[in-house]
């Protein structure tokens, strides 16, 4: 990279962090007590008045949940692909869909034949809104008073401050995508396509 070429993507740092503070409705108070980065530091990085250096955009991406190279605008490197590290949780296996933790998060998930869960499942609530699509198998699901069971092809959506939880409504795995978003965040659905 040219000494030009740096410098312009140096200088983009500051207003970009600056923006993505924004958009998170997180204040430097905030974020320097997340990151240990100083107020002014923050400040001082975000105008253009510091150098960005790795020590402190790594606790920056950390606190945003963003790769790296999103700091900084890395150029793209040819493939575009997400390669997913899956992972375990509550007996069913996660495929990340997407590469950042901030806004809509996308997985793929799998719960293993055999592992129908007891009919007394625990409910849980937290912040969010959730979609899922049925691709195999039957997916039972409590969502508050409904005992509901999905079939491939079927898609239910619902905010997670309702009490609910999931398991397979027979022997047989399931696999589901499920799309995972920010309190407030709604599914844009269009009927037919733009200019009709």
């Amino acid at each position: 990279m040219a000494d030009d070429d740096l410098s312009t993507v140096l200088t983009a740092v500051g207003p970009r962090l600056r923006a993505l503070r924004r958009d998170r409705g997180t204040t430097l108070n905030q974020l320097s007590e997340k990151t240990g980065i100083s107020l002014s530091t923050l400040s001082r990085l975000e105008s253009g008045q510091r150098k960005p250096t790795l020590e402190l955009l790594l606790p920056l991406a950390k606190a945003y949940g963003v790769q790296l190279d999103e700091l900084v605008d890395a150029p793209p490197t040819g493939d575009p692909r997400v390669h997913p590290r899956p992972f375990t949780r509550y007996g069913m296996t996660f495929l990340p869909l997407t590469r950042h933790l901030g806004g809509v998060r996308a997985y793929k998930q799998i719960i293993p034949a055999g592992q129908r869960q007891a009919c007394d499942l625990e409910q849980r609530v937290h912040e969010g809104y959730e979609w899922i699509y049925v691709l195999s198998g039957r997916l039972r699901l409590l969502l508050g008073t409904h005992d509901l069971v999905l079939t491939p092809g079927e898609v239910v959506e619902f905010d997670t401050r309702t009490p609910h939880a999931w398991t397979s409504a027979g022997p047989e795995a399931v696999e589901f995508l499920s799309l995972f978003g920010p309190q407030g965040e709604r599914m844009h659905v269009r009927a037919r396509p733009a200019g009709k």
